[in-house]
């Protein structure tokens, strides 16, 4: 059985979508960040690094969002969820990075400014440049999305992806109006039955 270790509104929402796309079984266990579940040993004990998603696999703990992701469509063939089109598939893998590494991290800059300084001041700027960053993230998003999904009519891992980062812009004061295709696709991910049962399950909220 796979357990995925989550807490709400994070890109472990992105798992537990991947997870009910893909027709897989899966328990969940809840890391309360509030009272920082995720710096304790017993946390700890899944996954050092104190983050989430975390994934429970007959193998061992898998983590890293994308990670998980590949796993997932691995172990479930049949789900389609990465394109059999060598250079559609990579063009998903481009965008999943870009979200890991640049528009996630815009969003962390907004409540997380711990992680790179030490200055309450610092952190304040960090956060008045998120509704800029994420804005401009969105402006380049938009140029990528061929269709009611990603890439197309087909749902790849780069949806839940996108979807699950695409759930904070109202928090980072970003309007998603402004962006047509943007707009459609969170509209058309969000009556998904995978995103309804995440969203039930309190791991989203949309």
């Amino acid at each position: 059985m796979l357990n995925l270790h989550y807490a709400p509104g994070t890109i472990s929402a992105a798992v537990a979508i991947t997870l009910h796309e893909a027709g897989l079984e899966f328990s969940t266990t809840r890391v309360d960040f509030k009272s920082a579940e995720q710096t304790t040993a017993a946390y700890h004990s899944i996954n050092p690094k104190g983050r989430v998603p975390a994934l429970e696999t007959p193998q061992g703990v898998l983590t890293e969002t994308g990670a998980i992701l590949e796993y997932i469509a691995a172990i479930a063939p049949n789900s389609t969820l990465v394109p059999t089109d060598p250079f559609a598939a990579a063009n998903m893998r481009a965008l999943m990075y870009y979200l890991a590494s640049t528009m996630h991290i815009n969003h962390a800059h907004g409540m997380r400014g711990a992680r790179w300084a030490s200055q309450q001041s610092s952190f304040k700027d960090m956060a008045a440049k998120v509704p800029e960053t994420m804005a401009a993230s969105c402006a380049y998003v938009e140029t990528l999305i061929t269709g009611p999904l990603v890439m197309g009519t087909n749902l790849t891992l780069a949806d839940p992806y996108l979807f699950t980062v695409c759930s904070w812009l109202k928090g980072d004061g970003v309007d998603i109006s402004a962006y047509p295709k943007l707009a459609a696709f969170f509209a058309s991910m969000k009556t998904r039955p995978s995103v309804i049962a995440t969203a039930r399950a309190g791991i989203i909220e949309v």
